[in-house]
């Protein structure tokens, strides 16, 4: 399947997860259009100040990968400053947030998969 990206789901959400701000996702493939066990694969951009609030994964895990910008992660209460080329997985129960404390916008893709 070849999907062009003016053709990707576009959603906004406010105070995601109980964080700050907006956030903007890009489904680059929805669940339905994957016969895999995966439940989001999409770009996530969070504006300066925004963020993602502390969640659980349980029965699955969630892949951050930073594209650009900067921020900070609390991965099951060890926190790390996030930069391009970085990556984070969170799964079997633990929690996780992440923040753009940069100037510019945090882009990253994230993906969850599900365990059997």
């Amino acid at each position: 399947m070849f999907k062009r990206m003016e053709d990707m789901t576009k959603e906004i959400r406010e105070r995601m997860r109980g964080g700050k701000g907006t956030i903007q996702l890009q489904h680059i493939f929805t669940q339905d259009e994957l016969t895999g066990k995966c439940r989001l694969f999409a770009r996530v951009t969070l504006e300066p100040g925004s963020s993602i609030g502390a969640h659980s994964h349980d029965r699955e895990e969630e892949i951050y990968y930073i594209i650009s910008g900067s921020g900070t992660v609390d991965d099951n209460g060890n926190i790390q400053t996030l930069r391009p080329g970085d990556a984070v997985i969170t799964g079997n129960g633990a929690y996780h947030s992440i923040e753009n404390t940069g100037t510019e916008d945090l882009v990253l893709m994230a993906v969850i998969l599900l365990y059997d």
